[in-house]
């Protein structure tokens, strides 16, 4: 039965991932030429891996149409560093123009990839700055991390013609600029007037309009570029924190599955997180076909396990599918601490499972073990023969040092206490162990 269940299973996470495929196709959709043409493109929420696939796809499509420029409206409270890293990268690459609009925040990540830009304009209410380094747990990273942060906003200033100590305050609180409405021990966020003072933006615009007719591209035609649907579902997708439920979810789904007849809402969930961490890896551009495959042959030797006994073909398609997730993810490291993550929410799933409703759930009766040999179900446990013990009999077999003895016409297995004993000799039994009988010659009737 749990052949049938795991070649289900099979079947099921090859579908779920490779129906997605037409999918793909609807997101890159060749766009037609334009000439003078602006690129306007959004820089929202977090920045994540996510964004960068879509902001890559965007940047293409303006230069395969030769556009005069890039706008990014920018309006986010930052994100992981190595996201805006590629972002940047991806900035610096491009001969088109580049202007980043700051219509509300550019905050940490946020502030990196503005300094970035060819030009900066800020709206009225907007800030820029406030771009310290901080982990997933909330808390300031190494000084190892913050020292590399520190170089790449100074290099970001310096690439764009800017005074790099304000982009170093940006994310060094020990850089006091008072003139600036910094306080001492915080880091320095700029208003439009003071980025406007320090040279860090070249005007302040209320609408996308004044931006154009300020960098005389009114005119032109406007081509708002927007994630489409399934980029954004690739963009939740592939966000940190999801990756790791994703595979929890996975994970505890398909082993609860192999457990429980038929094909249930356990397998239904596992199959369908698995399928979607795939999808949206697929979509942002960080998993190939090559990591469908290494999961589709993983799980086929673990299958194969069933038939081969040794355990060595199971070992090497367990090292299958943990590699084909980990060249599937955007940052080795981050995939391995999330395979754990979701390795450990199986685990103590499982136990608090069987714990709570281990007697309640029929799926779960095959992990544990139930049954007793109680007095009261009729079992009855080998009975110690210590009444022997003293009594003679006669071998009817030799004893080499196993045979028979027959005690009053009772046949038993017995061994002799080491020395060959030849049949139909006396015996006297000297020792009792359980089911074992151990006797010695003896010519006493």
């Amino acid at each position: 039965m749990k052949v049938k269940r795991l070649a289900r299973l099979l079947v099921a996470l090859v579908l779920s991932t490779v129906l997605f495929v037409p999918a793909l196709m609807t997101v890159a959709s060749a766009a037609t030429y334009t000439a003078n043409s602006v690129y306007h493109i959004p820089i929202h929420a977090e920045v994540e891996k996510g964004l960068y696939a879509f902001l890559q796809r965007a940047f293409k499509e303006a230069e395969e149409n030769q556009a005069d420029a890039i706008i990014l409206d920018i309006n986010t409270p930052g994100g992981f560093t190595s996201a805006a890293g590629q972002i940047a990268m991806l900035m610096e690459r491009t001969d088109i123009r580049t202007i980043a609009y700051i219509n509300k925040d550019a905050l940490s990540a946020g502030a990196f990839l503005a300094l970035h830009a060819d030009e900066i304009y800020m709206a009225p209410n907007a800030t820029m700055g406030a771009a310290a380094v901080i982990e997933q747990s909330g808390n300031a990273a190494d000084k190892k991390a913050q020292s590399a942060w520190l170089k790449q906003m100074k290099a970001a200033a310096e690439s764009s013609g800017r005074k790099p100590e304000y982009a170093m305050a940006m994310a060094d609180a020990t850089m006091h600029l008072p003139k600036y409405g910094a306080p001492k021990g915080e880091l320095l966020t700029l208003s439009p007037s003071e980025a406007l003072e320090i040279g860090y933006s070249q005007g302040t615009m209320a609408t996308l309009g004044d931006v154009l007719k300020a960098t005389k591209l009114d005119g032109r035609e406007i081509i708002e570029v927007t994630p489409t649907f399934f980029e954004n579902v690739a963009r939740f997708i592939t966000n940190p924190i999801i990756v790791p439920i994703l595979l929890s979810i996975a994970s505890l789904g398909l082993v609860l599955e192999l457990y429980s007849p038929g094909f249930g809402i356990p397998g239904t969930m596992g199959v369908t997180a698995i399928g979607l961490f795939f999808f949206g890896h697929l979509v942002a551009g960080f998993a190939g076909y090559e990591s469908l495959l290494l999961l589709v042959l993983g799980i086929a030797l673990i299958g194969a396990e069933f038939f081969i006994p040794g355990g060595i073909i199971g070992m090497i398609g367990t090292v299958m599918v943990i590699a084909s997730l980990l060249t599937a993810g955007a940052d080795v490291t981050h995939m391995m601490l999330s395979i754990v993550i979701a390795g450990l929410v199986a685990i103590i799933g499982m136990v608090v499972i069987m714990k709570v409703f281990g007697k309640k759930l029929s799926m779960l009766n095959r992990l544990v073990l139930k049954d007793a040999t109680t007095t009261e179900d009729g079992y009855v446990s080998n009975v110690n023969r210590i009444d022997l013990i003293g009594r003679i009999g006669k071998t009817e077999t030799p004893l080499r040092p196993a045979g028979v003895v027959s005690i009053q016409d009772e046949r038993l297995d017995v061994v002799s206490e080491g020395a060959y004993v030849d049949a139909n000799e006396l015996v006297e039994v000297i020792k009792v162990e359980g089911s074992r009988i151990v006797v010695r010659k003896t010519k006493e009737a």
